[in-house]
């Protein structure tokens, strides 16, 4: 399966999400390969800082390509995650194209759900060649018991791509452990932002029906 993180916006937690996605993933132990489709290689300097190895290869494939080249690694992975570019149509088109189900982080601002509406129209053109693509919204950097988060869950209800019911919170703990190379699974795994990222990957692998 082809997991891909995508917002054609930068700075909404796309490779947040990936490299805790497939760590996640891993240490339930499924067979996981990340790959870095942005050209700025934040998952490749995330694998970089890391001490010692992951125990999922990164790869960096940030080329229009991409939708050729994955199909043949998947015989060998039960997940792919894809961490994707913005503002590269060609190879956001080629992500899409590669894509078992996709997530679109989205941080509860007006401007992220603005722009989002780019991202919603690249997909769409690419749904007709993927009629099985699934795809959601995931909100990121909530900021709990505020009215911005509820309001922009019930703007992007006017989208066809529903949203997931789990959240992630604005926790400085993402950052500290990315620094690292690490993930808040690894060095806080009881950690409120564990359980999140668990219920993320929970929701992901029913609706992948896993």
């Amino acid at each position: 399966m082809i997991v891909s993180l995508l917002n054609q916006k930068g700075g909404v937690g796309k490779t947040t999400i990936a490299v805790n996605l497939a760590m996640g993933l891993a240490l339930k132990g499924y067979r996981v390969m990340l790959v870095d489709a942005d050209p700025q290689g934040s998952s490749l300097t995330w694998s970089g800082n890391r001490e010692g190895q992951a125990p999922f290869p990164v790869v960096g494939i940030p080329k229009p390509i991409l939708h050729k080249e994955l199909p043949k690694l998947v015989g060998d992975y039960d997940f792919i995650i894809v961490d994707g570019p913005p503002r590269v149509y060609e190879v956001t088109r080629s992500v899409i194209l590669a894509s078992d189900l996709i997530l679109i982080p989205v941080t509860p601002s007006p401007y992220d759900v603005w722009a989002t509406e780019e991202t919603v129209k690249v997909i769409q053109e690419v749904l007709p060649f993927k009629e099985d693509l699934k795809t959601f919204f995931t909100i990121n950097r909530k900021i709990m018991n505020t009215v911005i988060g509820r309001d922009v869950i019930e703007a992007l209800a006017n989208y066809e791509f529903p949203v997931l019911q789990s959240r992630l919170s604005q926790r400085v703990s993402f950052a500290e452990t990315a620094g690292e190379g690490k993930t808040v699974l690894e060095v806080e795994p009881d950690s409120v932002a564990s359980v999140e990222i668990r219920a993320l990957i929970e929701e992901v692998l029913e609706e992948l029906g896993k």
